[in-house]
C-alpha cells in the first residue's frame, strides 16, 4: 500500500492490517506505539511487539527476542534504497513509483 510522504505510517496501518494474511505477531517500531492500534492488533488475534515511547505513562512488557527479528524488514528497505530511483522517487504518479518498487524487490530477490 502506498501513500502519500505528508502520511504517517500508523494512518496507513489498520488498513494494511485488514488484508494481511494471518500472523501470530506484530512486529513494529515506536512509530506505532498507540493505544487503538495495540488494540486492534489484538483483535485480530496477533501479539502487539511494539516498544513503548519514552513519553508514554503506562507501559507493558516487550519480547526483545522477537523484537529482534524486526531487522529483517529493515535490511529490505535499506536494500530497496539503494536504488535511487525508489530513494529520491522521482516518478510522479503513485502507479509508477509502485511498479518501481515491485521491481527493485524483484531484482533484490532474484539477487539473493
Amino acid at each position: 500500500m502506498l501513500t502519500g510522504g505528508d502520511v504517517h505510517d500508523i494512518k496507513a496501518a489498520p488498513d494494511v492490517l485488514a488484508i494481511a494474511p494471518a500472523m501470530r505477531a506484530l512486529i513494529a517500531d515506536k512509530g506505532y506505539d498507540g493505544d487503538a492500534f495495540r488494540e486492534l492488533v489484538k483483535t485480530t488475534g496477533a501479539k502487539p511487539v511494539i516498544p513503548f515511547k519514552s513519553n508514554r505513562k503506562k507501559r507493558g512488557r516487550l519480547n526483545r527476542a522477537l523484537y529482534k527479528s524486526r531487522n529483517t524488514i529493515e535490511r529490505c528497505f535499506c536494500r530497496l534504497k539503494d536504488f535511487r530511483r525508489i530513494a529520491t522517487r522521482y516518478d510522479k504518479l503513485a502507479r509508477n513509483y509502485l511498479a518501481a518498487v515491485h521491481l527493485a524487490a524483484v531484482i533484490c530477490f532474484w539477487l539473493n
